[in-house]
């Protein structure tokens, strides 16, 4: 089962901590912008080699000391065939260093849709793309959910439906109240008769929930009721999560959360916490000191309150 092989990486490396594949034009080294797109020229395959290249570094970086990645799709589909390529080359080559796939997609649709996403992201053979979990828009209802949860159950894969976000105006929906509940503890609730009776040898099945690590009361009240479902938690640095709210994200057993930084590690070469140490051209080496980091201090928090998997 996906999960129990996730559980199994993370207290090998003894890391809650995953990476997050953001390549925002913004973020990569302009001496990778110059080698790549000669006078000022924005063409389509030198930027989708240039976000290959610049991914490649960073999983270069980290692939020894995380669980897995998260590459983000938005940041590749904007350059067309050519980035979608890439993203396809990034997924592959994390694969190869022992990474975990979770493709951050945030699909979800009905019927003969649904089931085009799930053989593409989470299928396998030559025309799949093979990742081990992909996160899925649970806003069309069940059925927009149950070939992704086929792949889960029979074919060895994960799933992270959006619960509750960490962007600030998630509240303009997922707060709204409705038969006395908020949206987000209805998505809850999907989530864990979806997963009840796939329990893994860790008691947790593949079905799993976002949950921002932005909203520290109800990140904690979910995980009073979602037990054995698994989180992946966006929010933590850039979106202003920090370690110090995150141990109600656990469970007693230490377990439950994978934590993403996406800008806070593959950008960390331009933060001031590093920038005297690194430069455009060390980047990758930012990039692991800032994971090393992340995972001390989530650590560190995880044991001032008796939350220990190791």
């Amino acid at each position: 089962m996906f999960t129990d092989k996730l559980i199994e990486r993370i207290i090998e490396m003894k890391n809650h901590c995953i990476v997050g594949i953001d390549p925002h034009y913004n973020i990569i080294p302009d001496y990778l912008k110059s080698q790549y797109l000669k006078d000022e020229e924005e063409d389509a395959e030198n930027l989708a080699e240039l976000l290959y290249t610049f991914s490649k570094e960073i999983i270069d970086h980290i692939y020894d000391i995380v669980p897995a990645v998260k590459p983000q799709i938005a940041f590749f589909e904007r350059y067309g065939s050519s980035g979608l390529r890439a993203f396809e080359r990034v997924c592959s080559y994390a694969k190869r260093k022992g990474l975990f796939i979770i493709a951050d997609v945030k699909r979800g649709d009905i019927g003969s849709t649904c089931e085009a996403y799930s053989h593409y992201y989470l299928g396998e053979g030559s025309s799949s793309l093979a990742c081990d979990a992909i996160t899925v828009n649970p806003y069309l209802g069940r059925d927009s959910i149950d070939p992704f949860i086929e792949k889960c159950i029979n074919g060895d894969k994960g799933i992270f439906i959006l619960v509750k976000t960490s962007n600030k105006s998630s509240v303009d929906i997922q707060d709204l109240t409705c038969d006395g509940k908020r949206i987000y503890e209805h998505a809850a609730e999907m989530v864990v008769s979806l997963g009840e009776g796939h329990e893994g040898a860790r008691g947790y099945n593949p079905i799993g929930a976002v949950v921002g690590g932005t909203f520290r009361e109800e990140g904690e009240k979910l995980r009073s009721v979602m037990k054995t479902n698994y989180f992946l938690v966006p929010g933590y640095g850039a979106q202003g999560g920090s370690a110090s709210d995150l141990p109600g994200y656990f469970n007693e057993d230490g377990l439950g959360s994978i934590i993403n930084s996406s800008r806070g590690i593959i950008g960390a070469y331009l933060l001031d916490k590093y920038r005297r140490a690194y430069n455009e051209k060390s980047y990758g080496k930012a990039a692991r000191k800032a994971a090393l980091d992340m995972r001390d201090e989530i650590n560190s928090h995880l044991e001032k309150n008796d939350k220990v998997a190791w």
